[in-house]
Protein backbone atom coordinates (compact mmCIF):
# COMPACT_ATOMS: atom_id res chain seq x y z
CA UNK A 1 0.00 0.00 0.00
CA UNK A 2 1.47 3.37 -0.94
CA UNK A 3 1.24 6.45 1.25
CA UNK A 4 -1.64 7.94 -0.75
CA UNK A 5 -3.66 4.73 -0.41
CA UNK A 6 -2.85 4.56 3.32
CA UNK A 7 -4.15 8.10 3.83
CA UNK A 8 -7.35 7.26 1.96
CA UNK A 9 -7.86 4.00 3.85
CA UNK A 10 -7.28 5.79 7.17
CA UNK A 11 -9.94 8.48 6.60
CA UNK A 12 -12.99 6.53 7.87
CA UNK A 13 -10.99 5.26 10.82
CA UNK A 14 -9.77 8.78 11.60
CA UNK A 15 -13.28 10.20 11.33
CA UNK A 16 -14.75 7.69 13.79
CA UNK A 17 -11.86 8.06 16.22
CA UNK A 18 -12.24 11.85 16.04
CA UNK A 19 -15.90 11.65 17.02
CA UNK A 20 -15.15 9.26 19.87
CA UNK A 21 -12.25 11.48 20.96
CA UNK A 22 -14.55 14.51 21.07
CA UNK A 23 -17.00 12.67 23.28
CA UNK A 24 -14.21 11.50 25.59
CA UNK A 25 -12.73 15.01 25.75
CA UNK A 26 -16.12 16.46 26.66
CA UNK A 27 -16.57 13.96 29.48
CA UNK A 28 -13.04 14.59 30.79
CA UNK A 29 -13.51 18.36 30.67
CA UNK A 30 -16.80 18.11 32.55
CA UNK A 31 -15.13 16.10 35.33
CA UNK A 32 -12.15 18.46 35.51
CA UNK A 33 -14.45 21.50 35.62
CA UNK A 34 -16.45 19.98 38.49
CA UNK A 35 -13.22 19.55 40.44
CA UNK A 36 -11.87 23.07 39.85
CA UNK A 37 -15.17 24.86 40.44
CA UNK A 38 -18.33 24.43 42.45
CA UNK A 39 -20.50 24.26 39.32
CA UNK A 40 -21.65 21.23 37.36
CA UNK A 41 -21.43 23.04 34.03
CA UNK A 42 -18.78 25.40 32.69
CA UNK A 43 -19.80 28.99 31.99
CA UNK A 44 -20.75 29.90 28.46
CA UNK A 45 -19.52 33.15 26.91
CA UNK A 46 -23.11 34.39 26.54
CA UNK A 47 -24.12 33.82 30.16
CA UNK A 48 -24.12 37.28 31.76
CA UNK A 49 -23.88 35.98 35.33
CA UNK A 50 -20.25 34.90 34.87
CA UNK A 51 -17.22 37.18 34.94
CA UNK A 52 -14.73 37.37 32.07
CA UNK A 53 -12.16 35.52 34.11
CA UNK A 54 -14.42 32.50 34.66
CA UNK A 55 -15.48 32.32 31.02
CA UNK A 56 -11.92 32.60 29.71
CA UNK A 57 -10.55 30.12 32.22
CA UNK A 58 -13.21 27.59 31.26
CA UNK A 59 -12.51 28.11 27.55
CA UNK A 60 -8.73 27.74 28.01
CA UNK A 61 -9.14 24.59 30.08
CA UNK A 62 -11.59 23.11 27.61
CA UNK A 63 -9.24 23.88 24.72
CA UNK A 64 -6.30 22.27 26.50
CA UNK A 65 -8.27 19.12 27.32
CA UNK A 66 -9.55 18.82 23.75
CA UNK A 67 -6.07 19.35 22.28
CA UNK A 68 -4.47 16.71 24.50
CA UNK A 69 -7.23 14.16 23.88
CA UNK A 70 -7.16 14.84 20.12
CA UNK A 71 -3.40 14.37 19.97
CA UNK A 72 -3.62 11.14 21.98
CA UNK A 73 -6.47 9.75 19.86
CA UNK A 74 -4.83 10.76 16.57
CA UNK A 75 -1.48 9.29 17.54
CA UNK A 76 -3.00 6.12 18.98
CA UNK A 77 -5.17 5.66 15.91
CA UNK A 78 -2.22 6.12 13.57
CA UNK A 79 -0.14 3.61 15.54
CA UNK A 80 -3.00 1.06 15.49
CA UNK A 81 -3.47 1.61 11.75
CA UNK A 82 0.25 1.05 11.22
CA UNK A 83 0.14 -2.20 13.21
CA UNK A 84 -2.82 -3.46 11.17
CA UNK A 85 -1.62 -2.40 7.73
CA UNK A 86 2.12 -1.87 8.02
CA UNK A 87 1.70 1.70 6.69
CA UNK A 88 1.78 5.01 8.55
CA UNK A 89 -1.28 7.08 7.54
CA UNK A 90 0.41 10.47 7.74
CA UNK A 91 3.07 12.44 5.86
Amino acid sequence: MNNKAAKLAYRPFGLVSGIVGGLVAGAIFKQVWRRVSDADDAPDALQAEYRWREVLLAAALQGAVYAVVKAAVDRGGAKAFERWTGEWPGN
